[in-house]
């Protein structure tokens, strides 16, 4: 088994988290109310689809088994400023894009499984929910081997345990309106793009990164509340900034762009699991087909207080202020959703010259020190219905284009397009493949300082082959969802340059995702 290559402290956590996690499924919520998003009617008008971040996962419950829907509480909703819509009208004028349920406030680990392991325990559950107490365990691993090409032949292992709790605040003290999140994981294993591949910018697989092995991360804390009658949703505390901002569930079933593409995942100041920053978000929606989503966070290095425990010590060096605009339309007669994103960043952290040490001759070349600015665009469009009327019964079309600063960035550019398909295979409606093609170009200032090097006989540090120009990555995957709360995933992987360079001979890579929902 891949666990047994782990340290003995890892395994012992690893077996801590399992046991603790079964025990804790007692009092875990409904996973399976929590996957299948069923349509509802809008007041005034026809049917709409809803939205709900509690029911996000991309394998979807047959809809003639869709669970009883749960009561939506003060800060789960987002009502509109205006009982209107935007030009969503114009493009369906029957059908209407209010949503009772929607990603609350914009935040939420994604929960790529239907259903849960233990369905038995449901009654206590639901019991400690009643009274405001609740528990989500998940596993996932990924078995990714390096089959050709790259540095070696090969194979690593990476495992993450997630600990998800919720606090209503208004049933345990009386705190109306209030919600505690708080998320600790466990990670252990290793990087097969560092082991095999030769790549060090880009991560092939998800789960293993920034900090490596650590028992127990505090990976988000927050507060949650609802104000005027639910027309503006905040949250405070720490926070995962890409778990917020430029992510979608659907982006999340493919392993090299969760939870963010990679351009801006990468860059100090948009924080990625297990890295949270201190700030808050506000979120309203000014008509029914849009929202609107900005806050204020501390930036600081992706690697500082990997722990997530350590806030006296952590390192801040500036303030990133993001903003971003959704819109969410209906099409045709199938009301086929789409969701739309217009999003940018302004890290206020002054970054060197991304040129970085160049010889004494170049030195005037060197560019003062700068703020980083970001800007993404982020697309998905159901382009058929199947199996039910969510969200995710259908097969999807994605695209997205992110720019960084290119003198302060290491990645300038990464646009990327794939496809998200439900049931393509007779007998299998819940299967979905999913195919992802995403080019990157490393900032132009990156690559003239290291020819700059390369000419002067200088190093250009550590795993860099020669000057870096860009890279490109081909993913594929086959979920299948096996029972209630357990998804199998054989994934395949293509690496176009690693290393950023034609040095190391691109990689083929093949492997399994396991997730579960104990």
């Amino acid at each position: 088994m891949p666990v047994l290559c782990l340290s003995s402290r890892a395994r012992r956590w690893s077996a801590f988290f399992l046991v603790a996690g079964v025990l804790q499924s007692a009092v875990v919520t409904c996973a399976w109310a929590q996957a299948a998003a069923v349509s509802e009617k809008a007041p005034q008008t026809a049917p709409v689809v809803s939205l709900g971040k509690e029911k996000l996962g991309p394998y979807a419950a047959p809809a003639h088994k869709a669970p009883k829907r749960t009561p939506i509480s003060p800060a789960e909703r987002l009502d509109a400023l205006f009982n209107t819509e935007s030009i969503s009208s114009i493009l369906n004028d029957r059908d209407d894009a209010l949503r009772q349920r929607d990603l609350s406030a914009g935040y939420y680990v994604p929960a790529q499984t239907f259903g849960n392991l233990v369905p038995q325990l449901q009654p206590g559950r639901k019991w400690l929910q009643d009274r405001g107490f609740s528990f989500q365990f998940a596993y996932k691993s990924e078995s990714i081997a390096n089959l050709g090409g790259g540095l070696s032949k090969g194979m690593s292992y990476a495992q993450e345990l997630t600990l998800t709790t919720r606090f209503d605040l208004g049933k345990l003290v009386g705190w109306d309106g209030w919600i505690l999140h708080a998320v600790m994981m466990e990670r252990a294993g290793r990087e097969v793009s560092y082991d095999h591949v030769g790549e060090h910018r880009i991560l092939l697989s998800e789960v293993y990164s920034l900090s490596g092995h650590m028992a127990a991360h505090l990976a988000d804390i927050y507060l949650e509340k609802a104000l005027f009658h639910n027309k503006v949703n905040i949250n405070i505390g720490r926070l995962t900034l890409t778990h917020t901002y430029a992510t979608s569930v659907l982006l999340c079933t493919f392993m090299i762009q969760c939870s963010a593409p990679v351009a801006l995942k990468s860059q100090q100041g948009w924080s990625v699991y297990p890295k949270a920053s201190w700030g808050g978000t506000i979120r309203i929606r000014p008509t029914r087909d849009l929202t609107l989503t900005t806050g204020v966070y501390a930036a600081g290095p992706l690697t500082s207080n990997p722990s997530g425990w350590a806030w006296g010590s952590e390192q801040q060096t500036g303030v990133m202020l993001p903003i971003e605009l959704g819109w969410e339309p209906f099409f045709g007669r199938d009301k086929l959703p789409g969701h739309y994103k217009i999003g940018f960043g302004h890290d206020t952290t002054r970054y060197d010259d991304i040129i970085g040490s160049v010889p004494t001759a170049s030195r005037g070349l060197v560019q003062k020190d700068r703020p980083r600015d970001t800007f993404y665009f982020e697309a998905d469009q159901m382009v058929y219905r199947k199996g039910g009327d969510h969200q995710m019964a259908g097969g999807y079309l994605l695209a997205g284009y992110i720019h960084n600063t290119p003198g302060v960035s290491v990645w300038s550019d990464q646009f990327y397009v794939g496809a998200s398909l439900l049931g393509i295979l007779p007998y299998r409606p819940f299967d979905r493949f999913g195919v992802m093609y995403s080019y990157y170009q490393i900032s132009n200032r990156l690559t003239y300082g290291q020819n700059l090097r390369q000419a002067a006989g200088l190093s250009l540090g550590e795993f860099v082959t020669g000057p870096q120009t860009h890279a490109a990555t081909l993913e594929a995957y086959y979920g299948i969802p096996v029972v209630p709360g357990l998804v199998l995933q054989p994934v395949f992987e293509y690496m176009m340059r690693p290393g950023e360079t034609s040095v190391i001979p691109n990689a083929i890579l093949g492997g399994i995702k396991v997730l579960a929902a104990l």
